[in-house]
């Protein structure tokens, strides 16, 4: 499997990410799967820094067959005062907070899409990362991409919560 993407870039604190629909290390259940309802798992964060000013929630599956990984979810501005996103947060029409802004995933469609890794590609990891920012707002166009979130995310994280459930063909 392929390496944790953001080892290379320097270890950051790190804080306390649950859900009541993935956890680390076990597999994706069949709601929060693509083909299986395509639902954005419901994500809490307690322990992060004083001076967390926003935060920003990412999906990456980096043992994608892409050379690059492939993101599922990416939300950014995040009021500091949210702690918590619920279930189904993620769809076209999701309840984020206000202020929050959803790019485009790899299907190029807005918001969530479930994990769903093609057949004989072994078992994928999925970084489900909340990142603790030290700014109110990262200034992005809401056109760009999830890794051009990720740069800006490397030059203003304080810290960074991450479970890492895992998926495979076989699965299903």
């Amino acid at each position: 499997m392929a390496e944790d993407p953001y080892e290379r870039f320097g270890a950051v604190p790190s804080f306390t990410v649950t859900s009541e629909d993935v956890a680390d290390g076990h597999p994706i259940a069949a709601p929060f799967r693509a083909s299986g309802g395509n639902v954005s798992p419901q994500l809490s964060w307690s322990g992060f820094p004083e001076g967390t000013k926003s935060f920003a929630v990412t999906i990456h599956d980096p043992d994608a067959p892409t050379g690059s990984g492939f993101w599922h979810w990416a939300v950014y501005n995040i009021p500091a005062d949210v702690t918590s996103l619920e279930r189904g947060a993620g769809s076209a029409d999701g309840s984020l907070p206000a202020g929050a802004v959803q790019l485009k995933n790899e299907l190029r469609q807005p918001g969530y899409t479930g994990a769903e890794p093609p057949e004989g590609t072994g078992v994928h990891r999925y970084h489900v990362v909340v990142h603790a920012v030290d700014v109110d707002r990262l200034d992005l166009d809401p056109e760009s991409t999830p890794a051009v979130l990720g740069f800006n995310l490397h030059f203003h994280t304080l810290a960074r919560g991450v479970i890492t459930p895992t998926a495979s063909y076989d699965d299903v």
